[in-house]
């Protein structure tokens, strides 16, 4: 094998780096230091500015009236439930044939809420009502064929009488009477039986109809067209157990649970003053009807209703509301003021001795001294500083600032 006389030199020379290339380098890794130290420094930043332009959360109560002066002993919160209310539903099972109402419709004791598919139980009807006239018809046959019998029988008492006819003559002319007065009879009660039945089909036709109990509003539709109805579930869920349901608006009454550490404080006819949650500036005039004899273990609760003085259309079954129980009313001293407002103790704040309540308008925070009185329940009176239907902050943060932007909770 041939050799070349001159083997290549090594050039390690090309292996060096240039300075220029080494200070391109030293650069680069300087400068992608100092963005990422750019890129912290935006990140903090941009968090500490989203973090000071949150707005504080806090909750709100309208102050209210003060009213009478009569004393809150206690407050509580419950809900408006109508004392009749009913899901009306079939008493057979069937499929709904027509639905005559729909929410919010006012209906009258016996108006047709529904009908059910009758023709099964029309045929039973007709059935009976045949069979009816089928005994009606055998006793007015057997009536004349007891005439005729009767005529044989005197005729055959005659004669035999006269000793022309055999005793056996006169006991067959008897028979045949008897027997057809047992057929009459017989039939008769065919004929008794089959009106009895008439009157079950009819019945049950009758029951394919459904009619309202009581005068009320439809506030809810159960079932439609062409749908099954039982009075029972049935059918793996797919039959329906009610058509409608209608409450009797001139029942509503509001339900509470009162603390049974506080239950003494709660007598029959007591006066109460009822705020909707859905009109907080109605102040509805209202009384205990009765407290119910038994207490929730479970709540360590026991059950107040109460009555409406003056029921108003605005009042809707199951709408939250509170209620505060009044004591007697105190006995005002001659010229004394009386409290503009009523707000709960906790909007009320102490700042370096004075205090202050903070209010809401348009979103911002509202700084407010003062002049605080007695208290009526959880409630305080202010104479001073708020009027009724000025919105307080009662829970928020402890730094609150006047002209503060806020968040209202829902």
């Amino acid at each position: 094998m041939a050799t070349s006389p001159n083997p290549p030199n090594a050039d390690l020379g090309s292996l060096r780096i240039s300075e220029g290339q080494r200070k391109g380098g030293r650069a680069g890794k300087v400068f992608g230091a100092i963005a990422a130290l750019i890129g912290v420094i935006v990140i903090v930043a941009g968090g500490v500015l989203a973090f000071r332009n949150q707005k504080p959360v806090v909750e709100v109560a309208v102050a209210q009236k003060a009213g009478s002066g009569r004393a809150a002993l206690l407050n509580a919160s419950g809900y408006v439930t109508p004392r009749r209310r009913a899901t009306i539903a079939a008493k057979i099972t069937g499929r709904v044939t027509a639905v005559n109402f729909d929410e919010g419709m006012h209906v009258h004791e016996g108006y047709v809420l529904a009908t059910l598919d009758d023709s099964d139980v029309r045929r039973a009807l007709d059935s009976a009502r045949a069979d009816r006239d089928t005994a009606h018809a055998a006793i007015a046959d057997f009536e004349v064929q007891l005439k005729n019998a009767q005529v044989l029988l005197r005729r055959a008492q005659e004669l035999q009488a006269a000793g022309v006819q055999s005793q056996e003559t006169l006991d067959n002319a008897r028979t045949a009477a008897d027997s057809l007065r047992a057929k009459i009879a017989l039939a008769k009660q065919q004929e008794a039986g089959a009106e009895a039945r008439i009157r079950e089909a009819q019945q049950a036709v009758d029951n394919c109809v459904i009619r309202a109990p009581f005068d009320g509003i439809v506030v809810s539709k159960d079932a439609q067209v062409g749908e099954m109805v039982s009075p029972i579930s049935a059918g793996g869920g797919f039959t329906r157990t009610g058509i409608a349901t209608i409450v009797d608006m001139n029942s509503n009454e509001i339900e509470v649970d009162v603390n049974e550490a506080y239950i003494a404080r709660v007598l029959p006819g007591q006066p109460v003053t009822a705020v909707l949650d859905a009109y907080p500036d109605w102040q509805i005039p209202s009384q205990v009807r009765t407290v119910i004899p038994t207490a929730d273990r479970q709540k360590a609760t026991v059950k107040v209703r109460i009555s409406f003085l003056k029921l108003d259309p605005r009042i809707l079954p199951d709408m939250g509301i509170k209620v505060s129980f009044l004591g007697d009313a105190p006995e005002q001293k001659r010229g004394a003021a009386s409290p503009a407002a009523l707000i709960p103790q906790d909007a009320v704040r102490d700042e370096n001795g004075r205090k202050i309540v903070f209010t809401v308008k348009e979103g911002r925070l509202e700084r407010r001294a003062v002049t605080v009185g007695g208290t009526r329940g959880s409630d305080a009176e202010i104479f001073a500083g708020i009027s009724s239907g000025d919105t307080v902050v009662v829970k928020g943060p402890p730094n609150l600032r006047d002209g503060e932007a806020i968040e209202i909770k829902k």
